[in-house]
């Protein structure tokens, strides 16, 4: 059974080049969108939220791009979590898109009401 994706995107008035680290590394991650991150090797990191561990493989990754974790959780369907960073050609302005797979929600309203306060942070710490 394929789990729910929500898919949302956000602006943030800051340069995909200040953002990227934001996404892709264990200290950014832990400033804005866990409670801690470490890292377990190259591509594999532990995410902790409310004192519970959840594993996460980066399965790719582009530089000031975009960032793909799969999470562990057995079971047929894969839980992704795929962060990309779009600028407008148009008004230069960085979006950030965020396709959650990985995540359940008791509902729609849930899934957006934690990712726009996750992404305030985000905007807060870079100044947007």
């Amino acid at each position: 059974m394929a789990s729910e994706a929500y898919q949302f995107e956000f602006e943030i008035k800051a340069s995909p080049k200040v953002l990227y680290p934001y996404l892709s590394t264990a200290s950014g991650l832990q400033q804005w969108f866990a409670d801690k991150v470490t890292v377990k090797n190259a591509t594999q990191f532990n995410l902790i939220w409310d004192n519970e561990s959840h594993l996460a493989n980066l399965v790719s990754s582009k530089l000031n791009k975009f960032v793909k974790f799969e999470f562990d959780g057995g079971g047929d369907s894969k839980r992704i979590l795929d962060m990309s960073l779009n600028v407008s050609e148009v008004s230069n302005t960085t979006y950030l898109q965020i396709i959650d797979s990985a995540s359940k929600f008791k509902s729609d309203e849930d899934a957006e009401e934690l990712w726009e306060f996750l992404t305030e942070k985000l905007k807060e710490i870079v100044g947007s």
